[in-house]
């Protein structure tokens, strides 16, 4: 019976595959945004609730300024592209918290939090436009949904959120929030490298798109390294490589250059 089991589940993930937008690369993606969106908006709300919100101060107007900006072109990209069923899934929704972590997370749908520790690297709007690609870019290529998808398969051997929900509810959320990145301990269903750098190139060109200076992200990501060095920052430790960082975002600016040349 598991064998049967096991069989159903590798013909259905194979059945389950998505084009990230951008990109094109072919996922696995059981969980749509839309599955997940009863589980999220939960789990966002008690986020929430477990710092101090500062969204009213001007840094976090900043922040809902900055991430409402750069929502409306990407939404206008996917428009263009034919994505309208994406757009209609997305429910965006920028938020600051009190916390000296070095963090920034994006639920998927579009629900972001940045942390207050993270300001001192953004600096500026364009610093923020850096992060605030970066995690849009999580939610537009249902990263969170691809990585739920293969752990609840491995872990449970089912094809549906309900089915999750239904046989372990703890597990399913545990994962849901390791996969954005919320949970202190970050393990396997953390974003991939090859995720984070998915997310890079796209948020990069995203940040262009919205009129943000991109050549202003290796200099964003540089400042984080040259910290991270002496503190050991966690937002870091599941991205990739400094250096391996750095030659691959300088190598996609010309392109994201040049979108940001025509559209200021």
């Amino acid at each position: 019976m598991k064998k049967l089991a096991a069989l159903f589940c590798l013909v259905y993930a194979l059945s389950a595959c998505s084009i990230v937008p951008l990109t094109g690369r072919s996922q696995l993606t059981i969980f749509t945004t839309q599955d997940l969106m009863p589980l999220v908006k939960d789990e966002y709300k008690e986020s929430l609730t477990e710092s101090e919100l500062v969204t009213s101060t001007k840094e976090g107007q900043e922040i809902v300024k900055v991430g409402n900006k750069m929502a409306e072109a990407v939404e206008t990209y996917l428009k263009e592209q034919g994505y309208d069923s994406l757009v209609n899934e997305l429910e965006w929704e920028f938020n600051l918290l009190e916390n000296e972590e070095v963090n920034a997370w994006c639920m998927p749908g579009g629900k972001v939090a940045f942390y207050t520790g993270i300001l001192p690297f953004t600096r500026d709007e364009t610093g923020i436009a850096v992060i605030m690609g970066h995690e849009l870019a999580h939610a537009v290529a249902n990263h969170a949904g691809e990585r739920m998808s293969q752990e609840i398969l491995f872990e449970l051997g089912v094809g549906s959120i309900d089915l999750a929900m239904g046989q372990d509810p703890t597990l399913t959320q545990e994962l849901l929030l390791l996969s954005v990145g919320v949970a202190s301990e970050l393990k396997l269903l953390s974003f991939s490298r090859k995720h984070e750098l998915e997310a890079d190139r796209m948020g990069l060109i995203f940040m262009a798109m919205a009129g943000y200076d991109p050549r202003e992200a290796p200099l964003f990501w540089g400042r984080m390294a040259e910290d991270s060095e002496d503190e050991g920052l966690l937002f870091l430790s599941t991205h990739p490589g400094h250096s391996k960082r750095m030659e691959r975002l300088n190598s996609l600016l010309p392109e994201a250059i040049a979108i940001y040349e025509q559209r200021k």
